[in-house]
């Protein structure tokens, strides 16, 4: 018998985005999937359900992967691939694994030589590079910056050298409500001729997404309280 395959199917970054940033694939392999590994499992059967409303959510198979999860992939993934059945990884937002834990659940499918098959879809990180204007050659992704302010303020600064040494740009990310917070910290530790580009909101019809220097930021109002965004530096 041939197994299954893992699919990495992305999801929308904002309410009813789905019909202007997903493929039809994706709604393909929904119908066709039954089973599904989920950062989120509340919020990954309602995304299914806006997808595909005829698909039967109540015999369809769930694993979570979120924070406060434990998935055993020895019972609860490899035997459905092993018996045929194709299995769909869903992030809570944006594309499989990238600024995400999957990545663990895949590096699995690989030590088994499970074919993985990834899908096209939006990704906040990459949307908010595209848009910024800045160095798309080479930059690096560092995720959540440490809470503590001088831990912040240190990580800052090595960012910010790496960009002057490299020209790399430096992407990150903050929880929503931490944003001006975040934004503070950079106005007062970045120089001002640092390129700092901030993207919300992405695929959303409030998005907003803006480079200026520095120096120009800190003329500008600015309130992101609570609202997803992309950093930069370049």
């Amino acid at each position: 018998m041939d197994k299954g395959k893992l699919y990495l199917i992305p999801t929308i970054l904002g309410e009813g985005t789905q019909e202007s940033t997903l493929p039809s694939t994706i709604l393909k392999a929904i119908q066709e999937i039954d089973v599904f590994i989920v950062e989120n499992l509340r919020t990954a059967r309602r995304h299914i359900r806006k997808l595909d409303r005829e698909k039967n959510i109540d015999a369809t198979t769930f694993y979570s992967y979120g924070k406060y999860d434990t998935l055993n992939l020895e019972q609860d993934f490899l035997p459905h691939i092993l018996s045929g059945q194709n299995v769909g990884l869903l992030s809570e937002a944006g594309l499989p694994c990238v600024a995400d834990p999957g990545s663990k659940i895949v590096a699995y499918a690989h030590d088994f030589q499970i074919d993985v098959v990834p899908f096209v879809g939006p990704s906040s990180i990459l949307l908010a590079l595209m848009a910024s204007g800045l160095n798309g050659q080479n930059f690096a992704f560092t995720g959540y910056l440490p809470i503590d302010k001088s831990e912040r303020t240190k990580i800052i600064k090595q960012l910010e050298e790496l960009v002057k040494k490299t020209g790399q740009t430096q992407i990150f990310m903050e929880t929503p409500y931490r944003n001006n917070q975040l934004i503070e910290t950079l106005l007062k530790t970045c120089s001002n001729n640092t390129k700092l580009c901030m993207a919300s909101d992405i695929t959303l019809p409030t998005e907003n997404i803006k480079t200026k220097t520095i120096a120009e930021w800190k003329q500008t109002k600015i309130n992101l309280d609570k609202k997803p965004t992309i950093f930069l530096i370049g």
